[in-house]
């Protein structure tokens, strides 16, 4: 069983910077596909972001140029450093970890940004 855990959401003004940390316990395999979702008020969860273990990245075009995702295999963490921040990024975001042909996810962090 992995657990995964979100931290670093907060409230920040329009055009701010903010790190997300996701850490996991349990057992990683060597092949899986770390997220970053966002849910933002009535919406529908949308990808964010996504990191290989092989060092791939992707992003929405919504965050490109503006996000970046990280991985630290060592620690079996995630990042999500947000910059330029905009009132439409405010959402809870969520981890998640595909591996294996299981799909996990956190309880979230709330980020809202103010304009």
């Amino acid at each position: 069983q992995v657990q995964l855990v979100e931290s670093g959401g907060a409230s920040v003004q329009s055009g701010g910077s903010l790190r997300l940390s996701c850490a996991a316990s349990g057992r990683i395999s060597s092949a899986y596909i770390w997220g970053w979702y966002r849910q933002a008020p009535g919406m529908q969860r949308e990808l964010v972001a996504t990191a290989t273990r092989w060092g791939s990245t992707m992003y929405a075009d919504s965050v490109k140029g503006r996000f970046a995702i990280s991985v630290d295999n060592a620690e079996n963490a995630i990042y999500l450093q947000m910059n330029s921040l905009k009132p439409e990024d405010t959402a809870v975001y969520y981890c998640n970890l595909d591996q294996l042909s299981m799909t996990y996810w956190g309880k979230g962090t709330l980020v809202t940004v103010s304009s």
